[in-house]
Order: structure tokens, then C-alpha cells, then sequence
């Protein structure tokens, strides 16, 4: 039977959104992967480290798989997290990695000592912190991130905002990277770029999404989009989906 549109929206608004397990969106939205296959890189770079750090970990979901696959895990396995439900879940994920967690926020310094790992690893993290993970990598030390482009699901955050004046820096974010790893005295090894298209199925999903990854329309409820939202359900309606696109860049340095 065919939800209606109050169902989709209600199931939308009420699922939980700690951590960064997207598992609830089979069958409702779907996300090209990036080729470089990330998870299989950072399980490459641990299994040759001795201490390892993932920036802005969330639920550490991607870290443990990573490091789930690695050949061997590092002596040391940290992570920074800041948002509270979250900081649980990550910490029972690394657990039996022997893992720590640190309270940190993406604009905090990091609380580690100088030159304190092997690894950075840094996975869609919102702003990079290129002179602290400069700082905590020992020299001949790698950082590799996928890091979430300029212009990520335009069409999406348009959809509900507007046309937005940003357009004009989508083309800029790889020179910018550039720019700041070369400013953070870290030697760029490795520079990619993919867009991936993203596709919803219904509008719960995208209420889902937009709850969860919540930078990408600003302030965002049910109640203030609700003529958004009927708008969205009639074209998926119609069309069968809604189309996005995202950006990411695979950045791999060295100190």
C-alpha cells in the first residue's frame, strides 16, 4: 500500500540521527561511491600504522569497518567527536580496538600531543583543521581524507532555499585544498575528485536527510518546509525520484 504523504514525513521526522549509519535509507535513497574506495585505502594506511586518529569520527562507523579490514591495527586507534549521543556510540564501536575518544569539536584544537600519530584520517568532516593535523602527524606521516566538495546536493538545498549566489566557488574548493596543505606545511601526495549522483525515492527520505545532515538546508524543520515538502512528494511522485549530485575529494598527504 502507498504511504501518503503525512506518513512519509512522520516516518522522516521520527527516526533517530546519531551516528553516521545510513543503513535506514535502503530502498528510500541511494548515493554513488567515489571509485578510489576510501574505506579500503584507510584500511591499507592502518594496517601499516602504529598510532591512528580519525577527525570528527561521528558514530566511528567507517573508522571500525577500516579498521575491521586492516591487515593490523595500530597500537594507538583515537578519534575526535562532538556531539554527545554520538561520543557514546563511537566509543562502544572502538572499543574493542582499544580505542579512545576525545570531546573536540571540528574547530577546536586538537588534544593530543605534538607528533602524537603515524595517520589522520578524516572523513567528510565539516572544515579541515589542516594546521592541527599537521601539528599531531609525526614526520613522514599521511593524512588521507574524503572530504565533501562546494556544491554538494545544490540541487537538493536549492530546491528548498532558492538559487543561491555560492555557484560561483564550486570550481575553486580543489585550488583552495591546494592552498591550505600547502600552507599547513603538509606535501600533497594525492588529489581526486568524483561527483556522484544522489537519488530519492520518497519524501520521507528526504526528511530523513535533511534532519541528519543538517548543514545542508540550515535550520531546517518539517514545519517551516511543509509546502517544500508537498512540492517534493509531487515531483518523486510523479518522476519516481528526486536527483542530487555530490562532490568529494580524496586528499592524501604527507609531513
Amino acid at each position: 500500500m502507498n504511504r501518503t504523504f503525512e506518513q512519509l514525513v512522520a516516518e522522516g521526522a521520527s527516526e533517530p540521527t546519531e551516528g553516521w549509519d545510513f543503513s535506514w535509507f535502503e530502498g528510500r535513497a541511494t548515493e554513488e561511491r567515489p571509485p578510489w574506495g576510501y574505506v579500503r585505502l584507510a584500511a591499507e594506511r592502518l594496517g601499516e600504522a602504529h598510532a591512528s586518529l580519525d577527525v570528527q569520527t561521528g558514530g566511528a562507523e567507517v573508522y571500525a569497518e577500516a579498521l575491521g579490514n586492516a591487515a593490523s591495527v595500530p597500537a594507538r586507534v583515537a578519534a575526535t567527536e562532538e556531539w554527545p549521543p554520538n561520543l557514546a556510540i563511537a566509543r562502544e564501536r572502538l572499543a574493542p580496538f582499544g580505542g579512545e575518544v576525545a570531546n573536540a569539536a571540528g574547530t577546536d584544537p586538537l588534544p593530543f600531543d605534538d607528533e602524537a600519530f603515524d595517520l589522520v584520517l578524516a572523513r567528510h568532516p565539516y572544515g579541515v583543521p589542516w594546521e592541527e593535523i599537521a601539528r599531531v602527524l609525526e614526520p613522514g606521516g599521511t593524512f588521507l581524507g574524503q572530504l565533501i566538495g562546494w556544491g554538494t546536493n545544490r540541487k537538493l538545498y536549492e530546491f528548498f532555499l532558492g538559487p543561491q549566489d555560492d555557484a560561483h566557488e564550486d570550481h575553486g574548493h580543489e585550488a583552495v585544498i591546494r592552498q591550505r596543505v600547502a600552507a599547513a606545511g603538509l606535501q600533497l601526495a594525492r588529489l581526486e575528485e568524483a561527483v556522484t549522483k544522489v537519488e530519492f525515492f520518497d519524501v520521507g527520505a528526504v526528511v530523513y536527510f535533511l534532519r541528519k545532515v543538517l548543514w545542508t538546508v540550515p535550520g531546517f524543520t518539517v514545519e517551516k518546509y511543509r509546502p517544500e515538502l508537498a512540492r517534493m512528494h509531487a515531483l518523486i511522485e510523479a518522476n519516481g525520484s528526486f536527483v542530487s549530485y555530490s562532490r568529494r575529494f580524496l586528499v592524501e598527504a604527507t609531513r
